[in-house]
């Protein structure tokens, strides 16, 4: 489980600024990518094709 960090809002906000198109529905998508990139996580198991948009991370298809 990760949880933020005092570099939290930090992280956020650069994200943000990288990818301002991000709204609605996508914002659990950046919450969570948010926190895999405040903790140095870079790979993540999903079959949700919303975290490609997030070029930090690497997203790994299970059934593919």
């Amino acid at each position: 489980m990760l949880t933020a960090t005092p570099r939290h809002a930090a992280v956020l906000a650069r994200t943000v600024e990288e990818l301002p198109e991000i709204r609605g529905n996508q914002m659990h998508d950046l919450h969570t990518a948010v926190l895999m990139r405040e903790h140095g996580v870079s790979r993540i198991c999903t079959r949700d094709a919303g975290f490609r948009r997030f070029p930090f991370l690497t997203v790994i298809d299970p059934a593919a």
